[in-house]
């Protein structure tokens, strides 16, 4: 490369950059003006407090299950969705299967590593619905198939 094409893209290079600095300077300057006219840009806002009803579909049992979190129905519902819906997903609890025992370990795991509050009166009730409705269960990934007509494959 000549001596003038290396001189070229160096005043080049050096033109992109000035730009660049020009209009970052231009665009902070226009900022602070335009902070220094409204300065209520960063002022905090009264915040207001929203109550939402929720639909009558909330609080709705269809066929033994709760319609919004998939609970069974049974004595503790209303405390299990109180006390376990506010930190997790309905679809944690369902999925797991424990003993008693298991569901206050891991309560007590809870409480220990994720600030879950003492369930105080109420824990013996959700401890008894959840090991009532989601103990452990003897099967695998699935129900046997069964009613299946069998057919021999020729070859």
């Amino acid at each position: 490369m000549s001596f003038e094409n290396k001189f070229k893209n160096q005043v080049r290079s050096l033109y992109y950059k000035l730009m660049l600095a020009f209009g970052l300077i231009g665009f902070a300057v226009f900022g602070f003006i335009y902070i220094a006219l409204n300065p209520s840009v960063f002022s905090k806002k009264p915040t207001e407090t929203i109550i939402v009803e929720l639909p009558e579909l909330a609080n709705e049992i269809k066929d033994g299950v709760h319609i919004v979190t998939g609970f069974v129905d049974d004595e503790g519902l209303t405390e299990v969705i109180q006390n376990c819906t506010n930190c997790h997903s309905a679809k944690l609890v369902t999925q797991n299967r424990m003993s008693k025992e298991g569901w206050i370990a891991t309560i007590r795991w809870m409480q220990e590593t994720q600030n879950l509050w003492d369930l105080g009166n109420q824990e013996e009730t959700i401890v008894n619905y959840l090991a009532t409705n989601y103990a452990p269960q003897n099967k695998g990934r699935r129900d046997n198939l069964t009613d299946i007509e069998w057919y021999v494959l020729e070859e």
